[in-house]
């Protein structure tokens, strides 16, 4: 393991000295080289603006959806976009309108609606560097994919990646036990911090949540250790953990595609 951790911290150092590539048109880079906002709306800290779209949220209700509209569907300002000079935003029209935009057949995940606006994420499935890209989207210009089924062991399987860092799912052969190992790596100014998940769970539905390495249960009421839970939605794998499972800023929260 600590040489994929080695591995991974040279990657998120290279990445940061080598600056954003850019797909379509933009990508700004708090969502670059950042996890993925996806914030507990619950706990975070920071002051909740309802017109403000970050990624989609836990406690969303998640749908995967398609772009239907075309040839290109621009994304749309958040009040808080541009040092907050767009107090108006979301609305129709040029001054909400940002630059980087999505295609047909585009494939997102679709949070919470406000107004004509529904608040997205969305990842590249060929961009070099896997970053994702949240922001409100015209709600006329998706189309809700038909439900899936409760994700079976299999579709959990595979390595499922960030930026920097990554998740394997293997099967361990326990009683329908999988066995989840996950590294992360944030580079800093003067140092890299890492994290490091070891655990062997049993799937509930559609969702995987644990404490420390999986033998105690996610309710478990203590004061600390590192607390995971996991969600299938679609081809994507949504991760939430409490921050304590690893150096400073490295959280395994974010959303996840498998590598090919």
């Amino acid at each position: 393991m600590r040489a994929g951790i080695i591995g991974i911290m040279l990657s998120a150092m290279l990445a940061l000295a080598a600056g954003p590539a850019v797909a379509y048109d933009t990508y700004d880079s708090r969502s670059l080289f950042a996890n993925p906002m996806f914030i507990d709306r619950g706990t975070s800290d920071v002051a909740y603006d309802p017109r403000s779209c970050a990624g989609v949220d836990w406690d969303d209700e998640v749908v995967v959806a398609r772009v239907t509209a075309g040839p290109r569907v621009n994304f749309v300002k958040s009040p808080d976009d541009e040092t907050g000079k767009a107090p108006s935003c979301p609305a129709a029209g040029g001054a909400c309108r940002k630059k980087s935009y999505l295609v047909p057949g585009d494939f997102v995940l679709a949070g919470r609606t406000r107004g004509d606006f529904t608040c997205i994420s969305y990842r590249s499935p060929v961009r070099r560097i896997p970053a994702w890209r949240n922001g409100w989207l015209p709600r006329a210009a998706l189309s809700p994919v038909a439900p899936m089924p409760a994700p079976q062991l299999s579709d959990w399987l595979g390595t499922w990646s960030l930026p920097n860092g990554s998740i394997a799912i293997t099967d361990d052969g326990i009683g329908g036990r999988l066995h989840i190992v996950g590294e992360m790596a944030v580079a800093t100014m003067r140092d890299v911090h890492t994290g490091t998940l070891d655990a062997q769970v049993k799937p509930a539905t559609d969702n995987i949540a644990f404490l420390e390495d999986g033998w105690l249960p996610f309710e478990t009421n203590c004061d600390s250790g590192c607390r995971v839970r996991m969600r299938r939605a679609g081809p994507f794998l949504l991760v939430q953990d409490n921050g304590d499972c690893g150096g400073a800023g490295a959280s395994f929260t974010g959303l996840y595609r498998r590598s090919p």
